[in-house]
């Protein structure tokens, strides 16, 4: 392992400090605003709930572990269905569930270990769990990037291909940090040859009247739980999204083994997997509480402390202020919601090819064995159900084919016999 250049508790000197929080910043900022804009909701919320979350789940851990929190991606199906249907009171109450459900999950870890989860949640239902989170998007991604006013424009799937490409481009030859931060920079290149390509052919590709109203100073358009006084039930909404936190979960286990690898330290024992889960937990509460999407821990900075070595928890929580800070900044809540949907639907191509692949990546890793038909069986009715759009409705009750997929195979898994 190579030498740490501040470890853990160091605190580095203010300039640096300030330096080093940018970057990590820099490296979540693409992902985390890019939910809340594909979902349709204020990114100035996600950039501050990802800020108090990040700081609440620093002082949940103790201040030991690095670990900054940012938009989930794994609920965007979800999360869009139930604003269409219910409206963000419906998301916030499943987002929080999601907390709960972390919460629920430590208590047990604290009193019966962690062994269980694999029995649960074993690779053969992770992994393509995990594929239809990525693939159920494919239609949303692919009709943002060639798709203007529900017609077919070649202008909008050039925009869209430069920044697919500009993702891959910087992900694959980008060196050090800019390997770390391809998605950001994907969106800077797309919405740059937007207005480019605009300018050329006379189209208005880019709108700026947002832009000029925004106020420099602006609260970000919060949806505090329960803030009209009124409290109304939403049992799909909890039924549809608490079981996505399993899968999310699985997220988190891989993050704190990579930390664990990183920092030469057990983070299962100190400060205990019972306080990393509550840590999630609590930042997902907090999301929900105020409207934004749900979190969860980000590897791009995991990324960025394996560049550069430095895993001091102040500067992940100097870049948790520098967000909420940014958050009350009204120019910048109205520049992200400008972005072209042809640039959205490029990063997502690729984005969301990424979250599928790691589903395969993990059937792979784990060596599962296909020759099993309990194994192919499992995969099989995961893929199929999950993508397409296979969902339980009774009675107004209704669960989404993500959840409704992933309790399949969950199920599945525990009745099938493992010999043939």
């Amino acid at each position: 392992m190579e030498e740490i250049k501040y470890d853990i508790s160091d605190v580095p000197k203010p300039g640096l400090l300030l330096g080093l929080s940018f970057q990590h910043l820099f490296a979540m900022f693409g992902s985390t605003v890019l939910v809340p804009i594909l979902v349709g909701i204020d990114p100035a919320i996600a950039l501050f709930s990802s800020g108090l979350g990040t700081l609440a789940h620093l002082t949940v851990t103790k201040y030991k572990i690095p670990a900054y929190m940012g938009s989930s991606f794994a609920y965007i199906a979800t999360m869009q269905t139930l604003l269409k249907t219910d409206g963000m009171p419906a998301v916030a109450q499943g987002a929080i569930s999601g907390g709960l459900v972390y919460l629920l999950v430590a208590l047990i870890v604290k009193f019966a270990g962690k062994d269980w989860i694999d029995k649960v949640l074993p690779p053969i239902v992770v992994g393509p769990i995990i594929m239809v989170i990525g693939l159920s998007l494919a239609t949303s991604a692919v009709n943002n990037a060639m798709l203007v006013n529900e017609k077919y424009s070649i202008s909008s799937l050039a925009v869209s291909m430069v920044t697919l490409f500009s993702v891959i481009l910087f992900s694959i030859y980008g060196k050090k940090i800019i390997s770390v931060i391809p998605i950001l920079l994907g969106l800077i290149v797309g919405y740059l040859f937007a207005l480019g390509l605009g300018a050329l052919t006379g189209q208005n590709l880019v709108d700026f009247s947002g832009i000029a109203k925004a106020s420099w100073l602006d609260i970000p358009d919060f949806h505090i739980f329960l803030s009209d006084g009124h409290f109304k039930f939403y049992p799909s909404a909890i039924l549809t999204m608490a079981p996505i936190a399993f899968v999310t979960m699985t997220e988190h286990f891989g993050h704190v083994m990579v930390l664990n690898s990183l920092t030469g330290r057990d983070f299962f024992k100190d400060p205990g997997l019972e306080r990393t889960l509550s840590g999630d937990g609590l930042a997902q509460i907090i999301a929900g509480f105020f409207g934004a999407p749900p979190v969860t821990s980000y590897g791009e900075n995991i990324g960025v402390m394996a560049l550069n070595k430095i895993f001091s928890v102040y500067v992940i929580a100097g870049a948790a202020v520098i967000a909420v800070i940014m958050s009350f900044v009204g120019k910048v809540s109205a520049l992200l919601q400008s972005i072209p949907a042809s640039v959205l639907g490029g990063v997502s191509i690729s984005l969301f090819g990424v979250i599928a692949s790691s589903g395969l990546k993990i059937l792979v890793e784990n060596q599962v064995d296909f020759d099993k038909k309990k194994n192919l069986f499992i995969a099989s009715v995961i893929l199929v159900s999950g993508i397409g759009g296979l969902m339980l409705q009774i009675a107004g009750l209704q669960i989404t084919s993500v959840a409704f997929s992933t309790l399949l195979g969950i199920i599945l898994y525990q009745i099938l016999p493992e010999k043939d």
